[in-house]
């Protein structure tokens, strides 16, 4: 039996301990082999295989890549998995509650322990589908750490002076974030002026859908939120690729002047964008924008598909973004975790045990087909997921290795 299903388990005459786990024979991506103990969440040691003591659980990582856990920085929960549903979208409690802990288990067994939710506030639903989301939230305690995103559809002038109250209401009830589309209002800047006096009042972060169309909107919006802590993110800015290169640039060099990051979303867009383009997303970097990268919609009426899967964004971003494997892998978990405020994760004693195992041996290997993986967060293991490959008795007289196993034969 492979690896892969192998369960946690003390060695033989070990005393247990059950806040302890030991990550033996993993591969970094410097090329090192070494065993990581985890305690109380977080990395407790580093060490080459076999120098560590072992005074809990085992995991058996040989043959895996050991990279610092994806985060999620745009989803949807409130409306992922939905797309399949005949009629209009049901928002009971009940319905959005399960939609969003489906959708943020399985972007859990894709490796992203931390999730950030765009939830619609107002019309018909009111509060309602945030309640729900919050719910989720509190359930998943433990397996994943859900936050959501207040989404108000208008927030200027008559029609709206209510979203702005149930803007303030949303943040007493949990959602740690503001946000919005300020595209879909009469005023957009008087919207984004709106957004950013509440999360100064609460002392918020600010999340905000655009599409980045109009480069001298994008210009006043970085001018409005600079300085702002603890920060402001925008995205997808799928088409901010169309302006001219001169318009283009002297934009990135705004975002960056102000500290806004880009989160952009290469398996797709969201509802409240209409532009499915990429983000030019090396003309970003190059300017020192912070470029994080999220999922978007997750089966829904916006987008019929999707994985929700981190290692997917990264993947396009190698492939058609023309990122390196190791700037791409960062957008979904160091930058991603920097634009949703939380801490720094490295394969080093101190840190927290957010942690990914993939098999593979490189990072490039690992992005194009990531099948087995295991999840660790808050230093226990979370989630599996197993694969193995194999081939046909012709194919087997070949000698033909089963799935990132050079040394096994089937």
């Amino acid at each position: 039996m492979s690896s892969d299903s192998q369960q946690p388990r003390p060695p033989e005459g070990a005393t247990t301990d059950t806040t302890a786990l030991l990550l033996s024979g993993a591969r970094l991506t410097d090329g090192r082999t070494v065993d990581v103990r985890l305690s109380s969440g977080r990395i407790e040691a580093v060490g080459t295989p076999g120098s560590l003591g072992a005074h809990g659980a085992r995991v058996d990582l040989a043959g895996y890549l050991l990279l610092p856990a994806p985060a999620e920085p745009h989803a949807h929960a409130d409306t992922a998995l939905s797309g399949d549903v005949p009629g209009p979208v049901p928002y009971a409690a009940e319905d959005v509650q399960r939609r969003a802990t489906q959708a943020t288990l399985l972007q859990l067994g894709h490796g992203a322990t931390a999730l950030r939710a765009h939830v619609r506030i107002g019309d018909v639903q009111g509060l309602a589908s945030l309640e729900a989301v919050l719910q989720a939230r509190r359930s998943l305690r433990g397996l994943a750490d859900l936050t959501a995103v207040a989404v108000p559809r208008l927030l200027t002038g008559v029609a709206g002076a209510d979203g702005l109250a149930m803007l303030r209401d949303a943040v007493k009830m949990g959602a740690s974030v503001v946000g919005g589309c300020p595209d879909l209002d009469p005023d957009p800047a008087g919207y984004v002026e709106a957004v950013l006096e509440v999360a100064a009042e609460h002392g918020c972060p600010v999340d905000l859908h655009t599409d980045g169309d109009d480069p001298a909107r994008l210009a006043r919006l970085a001018a409005m939120a600079g300085g702002l802590r603890p920060g402001v993110s925008i995205g997808p800015c799928g088409a901010l690729s169309h302006p001219p290169a001169d318009a283009r640039a002297r934009v990135a060099d705004q975002l960056a002047a102000a500290g806004v990051t880009v989160v952009c979303l290469p398996q797709g867009g969201c509802s409240g964008t209409e532009v499915r383009g990429a983000a030019p997303v090396r003309l970003l970097r190059s300017a020192g924008v912070r470029i994080a990268a999220g999922s978007g919609a997750l089966r829904d009426v916006a987008n019929p598909v999707g994985r929700g899967d981190p290692l997917e964004a990264a993947y396009l971003l190698v492939s058609q973004g023309g990122l390196r494997p190791a700037e791409a892998y960062g957008a979904v978990s160091e930058a991603a975790r920097e634009a949703m405020g939380l801490p720094a994760v490295r394969v080093e004693a101190g840190f927290p045990a957010e942690l990914l195992a993939v098999r593979g041996e490189r990072l490039a290997g690992v992005l194009s087909l990531a099948y087995s993986r295991i999840v660790v967060h808050r230093g226990r293991v979370v989630a599996r997921t197993s694969a193995v490959r194999e081939y046909c008795d012709s194919a087997a007289a070949l000698e033909l290795p089963r799935q990132a196993r050079p040394d096994a034969r089937p």
